[in-house]
């Protein structure tokens, strides 16, 4: 019987808020948060350790990966540090050329690969763009490969980075690793409204945490009597108004009118009689929701 081969790989962060790759690292010791230089299909360049290294089967992975090459030296810091200086030069270029040309185009970020073999021009536009003339006026002026690349609103956010409306820095822009599909459901199973303004993230899309918060709210939810349930209170019987999962209570309509807060424990449910918001929607309603997919991020 042949035995499957066995790889060492660990994950890489290409960029400071770049999607995370898997990558061979051979004998190399590599710890988390720690910096190297990788063999990539753009060329050489350098990443950010994100987790330990582990064994598993190479058949784990469509494509053969590409190899971590060395730790980070003192030489490839000086690279990197001439990089973004020169990247930060380049954006000051980049921005004139573009009101010479009066595109319709919004400069996010300049990069200089680690090798220099190229400089990438990291852009948004409502639309397609016609930056031909660009291209050239730039190939002239930096006499390097030009590649200008148009990204979402989230990739934007990403790589700008802020705070939300939490207060705290942005999720992208810490620990996810990649962009999941979110959809107003998630939304209305938190109780949270409906206002765009209230669960939109700072790139005008649905908050992130609203994905990863899904599941703890559907586990914490289902032992909890259902709103438009008919329970039964040491009160007497009420209406379920609505649920507070995190809480564990339920707010209660009363038969004489009083309204109530109930731990779920002391509560018993008589009839689920779900309200109209409450139901299960439909496939095609569930479509017609505002929702958005994963864009390619850098």
């Amino acid at each position: 019987m042949e035995t499957e081969k066995l790889i060492r790989v660990v994950q890489i962060r290409l960029r400071e808020a770049g999607r995370v790759h898997h990558f061979r690292v051979g004998d190399i010791d590599l710890k988390v948060d720690e910096y190297c230089v990788v063999q990539s299909d753009r060329g050489q360049e350098y990443g950010q350790v994100s987790s330990e290294p582990e064994t598993v089967p190479e058949e784990n992975f469509k494509e053969p990966l590409k190899m971590v090459l060395r730790k980070i030296t003192i030489n490839d810091r000086y690279q990197i540090n001439k990089n973004i200086r020169d990247g930060e030069e380049g954006r000051k270029v980049c921005l004139e050329k573009i009101h010479e040309h009066n595109l319709p185009m919004k400069l996010v970020d300049v990069e200089y690969s680690f090798d220099r073999s190229k400089i990438v021009f990291y852009f948004t536009s409502d639309g397609r763009v016609d930056f031909r003339d660009l291209v050239k006026d730039l190939a002239r002026h930096f006499r390097s490969r030009i590649e200008l690349r148009q990204i979402g609103v989230r990739d934007e956010a990403k790589m700008v980075g802020g705070l939300g409306c939490c207060g705290r820095p942005l999720c992208c822009t810490t620990f996810l690793k990649s962009f999941e599909p979110i959809n107003i459901r998630m939304a209305k199973d938190q109780r949270l409204s409906l206002n765009p303004s209230k669960i939109s993230g700072v790139c005008g899309r649905l908050l992130c945490c609203l994905r990863y918060e899904h599941c703890c709210y559907v586990e914490l939810s289902k032992d909890l009597p259902r709103v438009g349930a008919i329970v039964s209170t040491a009160m007497g019987e009420g209406r379920v108004l609505e649920q507070e999962a995190l809480q564990q209570q339920v707010r209660i309509l009363l038969e004489d009118g009083r309204e109530v807060k109930l731990a779920a424990a002391d509560v018993a449910v008589l009839r689920d009689e779900p309200t109209e918001d409450e139901r299960e929607p439909a496939p095609d309603e569930e479509d017609e929701t505002p929702a958005w997919e994963p864009e390619d991020s850098t």
